[in-house]
This record gives C-alpha cells, sequence and structure tokens, in this order.
C-alpha cells in the first residue's frame, strides 16, 4: 500500500498522537480518524497500519533513525517493516531522507542490547528473561512483534462451525478451523467481519482462540449457576452461554457499566436468555455478596498488564510500568478472594490472565490457595482433556503467540472442596 502526501502527513502526525500515550491507541485513531473524514479508506488503513508498526517497533527505530521525528519512524516503518521500496517513496522523500533511509534499509541492529532489538522496555525484558530464560524470551518477544490472527467464535445456537466456514469460503473469506478450540475459526486477512450477515445474525463473535479455551477449561453445564467475574463487554459470557444452551443462569459482572453496555446488542444477536448483566461498584459489591456460597462456576479473567496482547496492543507495552504491575497485583488478589466466596462446595474457579508475568499469574495462585485450604488445584491439561480438547500445557493453561498462534494467556482451574461427611 503505497502512500500519498497526504496520507503520509496523516501517519505521521496520527503516529504522534499515538506516541504520547496518554490513551490507548485504537481510542487515538478512533479520535484522529473522527477529526479527518476526508480520508478513504485506503489512506486510513495505511494510518492505522504505520501507527501501530511504529508502536510495535518504536525502541528500535529511535535507535536507528537519526533524529526520529513522528514523519521520519513513519517512513522507517513503512521502508524497514512495511515493505515498501525507497524507490517507491522517491516523490515523498526530502533533499536528505535518501541517505539515512538507505543506511536504514541496509542496517542490522545485531550489537543493540536485545531489548533494544526486540522492541521491548527494559523491564519487561529483565523480567521475561528471568522468568524465561533469553532464549525463549527472545521467541516471545519477536511474535509480539507481529500481528494477531483474526479469530472468530462460532455461536453455537445459532449455527455449526463447518456451516460457518463454508459460508465464508463461499463469500472469498479465507479461514480454517483454530487449532484447538472446537467453535474457533481463524481468518486470513483483515475482512469487515462486522459488516458481513453471520456476524448480524449472531452466528459467529470476534474472540481469541485462547478466551475460547478459557470457557471450556471453565466447563459450565445446563441448568447451573455460573458468574463471569470481570466480564467486560460480555465476549466469555457468550460463549458460556453458549457452552449451557441457554439453559441455568449466568451472571456477567463487571465495574465499568459502559463495558457491560457494549454487552447489549451482542447478546441481543446471540439468541441467549440465561445472561443476566450487572454493573458493580467493586468486588465487595452487596450483589456478590447475596451470592456467596451459591455459584457453580467462577470465570475471572482478571484486569492485568496485558502483554499477552501486544500484537493487538502494542502500546501496552509503553503504558504499563513495574509500578502499574504491582497496583494490578494487590487488584488481581482481592479479586480472586472476594470471587472465591461465591462458590459451593465442589465448584470450579478459573483464574484467567492476559498476561506473561509470573507474578500476575502462577504467584497470585500460589498466595491465594496457601491462604485457601478448602480449594484445590486442578491440572488444566486433564481438565481439557475431559472436554476432548488435546492441549496440554501442563497443571496451569499457558499460551504463546510463538507456541500456539494465540494471545499469551496463562488460566488456573481450582475447585471448592467438599467438606468430608461429619458423623
Amino acid at each position: 500500500m503505497r502512500p500519498t502526501a497526504a496520507s503520509l502527513e496523516a501517519a505521521a502526525t496520527a503516529s504522534a498522537l499515538a506516541c504520547r500515550l496518554a490513551h490507548p491507541a485504537d481510542a487515538v485513531l478512533s479520535e484522529f480518524f473522527r477529526a479527518h473524514r476526508e480520508l478513504g479508506s485506503h489512506d486510513r488503513a495505511l494510518v492505522a497500519e504505520t501507527v501501530f508498526s511504529v508502536l510495535r517497533h518504536k525502541r528500535l527505530l529511535e535507535a536507528l533513525v537519526p533524529e526520529p521525528t513522528p514523519r521520519r519512524l513513519a517512513l522507517a516503518s513503512l521502508v524497514k517493516f512495511g515493505g515498501i521500496s525507497i524507490a517507491a517513496l522517491n516523490s515523498l522523500l526530502g533533499r536528505d531522507d535518501h541517505e539515512w533511509l538507505v543506511a536504514l534499509k541496509r542496517s542490522a541492529p545485531d550489537t543493540l542490547p536485545a531489548a533494544v532489538r526486540l522492541s521491548l522496555p527494559d523491564w519487561i525484558w529483565e523480567r521475561l528473561a528471568g522468568e524465561r530464560g533469553e532464549q525463549e524470551a527472545a521467541a516471545i518477544a519477536r511474535s509480539l512483534l507481529n500481528t494477531a490472527p483474526l479469530d472468530l467464535r462460532v455461536n453455537t445456537l445459532r449455527a455449526a462451525r463447518d456451516e460457518v466456514l463454508r459460508a465464508l469460503t463461499a463469500d472469498g473469506i479465507a479461514a480454517e478451523p483454530t487449532p484447538y478450540s472446537p467453535v474457533g475459526l481463524r481468518v486470513t486477512g483483515r475482512p469487515a467481519i462486522n459488516r458481513h450477515p453471520l456476524f448480524a445474525s449472531g452466528a459467529v463473535e470476534v474472540q481469541d482462540e485462547s478466551s475460547q479455551l478459557s470457557c471450556t477449561l471453565l466447563a459450565p453445564k445446563r441448568h447451573e449457576m455460573v458468574v463471569d467475574f470481570c466480564a467486560g463487554a460480555g465476549g466469555k459470557s457468550l460463549m458460556l452461554g453458549a457452552l449451557m444452551r441457554s439453559q441455568g443462569r449466568i451472571y456477567a459482572f463487571d465495574v465499568s457499566a459502559a463495558r457491560l453496555a457494549r454487552l447489549k446488542p451482542r447478546l441481543k444477536r446471540s439468541g441467549l436468555s440465561n445472561l443476566y448483566a450487572h454493573p458493580i461498584a467493586n468486588e465487595n459489591d452487596l450483589r456478590v455478596k447475596r451470592l456467596a456460597g451459591k455459584i457453580d462456576r467462577v470465570l475471572v479473567d482478571a484486569p492485568c498488564s496485558g502483554l499477552g496482547t501486544l500484537r493487538r496492543n502494542p502500546d501496552l507495552k509503553w503504558r504499563q510500568s513495574p509500578q502499574s504491575v504491582e497496583e494490578l497485583k494487590a487488584k488481581q488478589a482481592a479479586i480472586l478472594r472476594a470471587a472465591a466466596t461465591l462458590l459451593k462446595p465442589g465448584g470450579r474457579l478459573v483464574y484467567a490472565t492476559c498476561s506473561l508475568l509470573a507474578e500476575e499469574n502462577e504467584d497470585i495462585v500460589a498466595a491465594f490457595l496457601a491462604e485457601h485450604g478448602n480449594f484445590q488445584k486442578l491440572h488444566c491439561g486433564g481438565a481439557l482433556k475431559q472436554q476432548g480438547i488435546a492441549l496440554d500445557t501442563g497443571e496451569f493453561l499457558k499460551l504463546f503467540p510463538h507456541l500456539h498462534g494465540t494471545d499469551g494467556f496463562f488460566a488456573a482451574a481450582m475447585e471448592r472442596k467438599i467438606p468430608p461427611t461429619s458423623l
């Protein structure tokens, strides 16, 4: 996609706004496009791709580009990572641009520190390398520099996966079944799924395969009482409802009424009648306390650093910090404790994050289990096998882009023990 003078200027301006890191990059782009309605669809696509490329490779580009202005960073990302030749940009280049772009094209940044080469803040690289070893940490970091695929979940209340696959193929949309989720499809390219009849009818929803697997791990049954504790816009709640064949009852809780409001049109499309969404003030809300000891299954998709989603949200690595992770850890522990009070004896609790850091994952679970002797850990590989899914990453569900093609993801399954019968 070759830029014009107007689209290059727009890409540079939008990149500068996104790199301020005051707001999420997708929100910055939405606001930018609302203010620049003169941009056509091709120009918008180029601007969006350039902004995300600059954010992805920001640290490396700033190390390689002399005087890295927003315009130079946009040009550098197009040449270094966008597949655009310098010759194709000739009409847009200033007098001194050609020289530094040629040097950039020939650069081999092998001598730079790993965190710079892989465009990570030092603190993230140090924690990943410390936990996984430098070789695996580098493989994870490289995979996070790629763009994420588009995964769909087939709503089995509306259609079968094979049926949806045939319909997409007939419309010229290339897709294939996801490797692990039995209701997932991985789409090639970026078709406008939200304008497709299958989306409008509720037959498909956009949902990463890792997220689908966390719902399968919870394994809700018909007629049960289920809580999605941090429901957000309700993607997991909708899948849980479909797994329950719209029987039983699901409560979707979230502290953000705005996020839950986005569930309303999705719920209408889905055909579910067993899902009830309620905003809560915090994890100790009275509505939560009233359900104590009454729930069969609880899913806690905890607020986290989101570092496993850097393929989609590259700005997160620059917006998070060791301090923000410390705050999140306290929140994660408090939410997990509160969610656990909801379960009946024998009930299942799944704690999940899209973080790569043990301190938000294994460490939170270990501390919880140490404090709650009435809970025991379940083996995630075994639990998935019971659902017919041949994916065994050990006692925890741990997914990585370079190994599984999903977002980076963690989940732990636990069960509230049934007390021994008293004599």
